[in-house]
């Protein structure tokens, strides 16, 4: 049986944002994929819009961890496949996850670049990929990628306020080494530039560190927020 996505989308009032994504996976559907859209309360037009291009439109308690359990519990697809709202997939993406997924790997990520065009920001993206790709630990905007059966096997998302994306890449790369993809998928810049990029530089700095620490989640999503 050929392997079947389900891509998991988590929202947040994020209604000038997600018609554009959703619009971009309108083929998939068409080849047979699912797209799922876990709205956490939404005080915009969010799912309005999201409506008629989903397969399933679900509500959860807002956070982002929750919202993807939620997603990957609902799920028919072999290969769950979990996005942000914000990110412009590069032509050929979904070939890349069913094509490494087909040839042996149980989960991976894909570089970014991000969309602003400060010259800085290329400087960021290129760290990000290059921290990911030396310690094999992917964040929620490289668009994480991994088969149902490892997913259920970790137990999901970890419940935590923050940094459960990092939290998810560690227990799975126990089991092994993600994919890295070259493709670069676009994420938003839109917080860089609105807390400045230097900043917001040293506040994943301090995130990281803190999580590291030992820090309780709930007061790094504080600081983060």
């Amino acid at each position: 049986m050929p392997n079947r996505l389900s891509i998991i989308i988590p929202c947040l009032n994020e209604a000038k944002e997600i018609g554009s994504l959703l619009e971009s996976l309108q083929p998939l559907r068409q080849a047979g994929h699912e797209v799922i859209l876990v709205d956490g309360g939404s005080h915009d037009a969010t799912t309005k819009i999201a409506k008629p291009f989903v397969d399933q439109l679900l509500s959860s308690l807002p956070g982002r961890a929750g919202q993807l359990n939620t997603g990957a519990a609902a799920a028919n697809g072999t290969i769950l496949w979990f996005l942000h709202a914000d990110t412009e997939l590069p032509i050929g993406a979904s070939d890349k996850v069913i094509a490494g997924v087909n040839s042996g790997a149980i989960w991976g990520r894909f570089d970014v670049r991000l969309s602003g065009q400060q010259a800085l920001l290329r400087v960021v993206a290129f760290m990000m990929n290059l921290r990911s790709r030396l310690t094999g630990i992917a964040t929620g905007d490289q668009a994480i990628f991994v088969k149902r059966d490892v997913f259920d096997h970790v137990g999901g998302f970890p419940d935590m306020s923050l940094m459960e994306d990092i939290a998810l890449s560690k227990q799975l790369k126990k089991l092994a080494q993600p994919l890295c993809v070259r493709l670069k998928l676009v994420t938003s810049s839109r917080r860089w530039e609105k807390q400045g990029i230097l900043r917001t530089i040293v506040l994943m700095w301090c995130l990281r560190l803190g999580f590291a620490l030992g820090i309780n989640p709930k007061q790094l999503a504080r600081w983060y927020s």
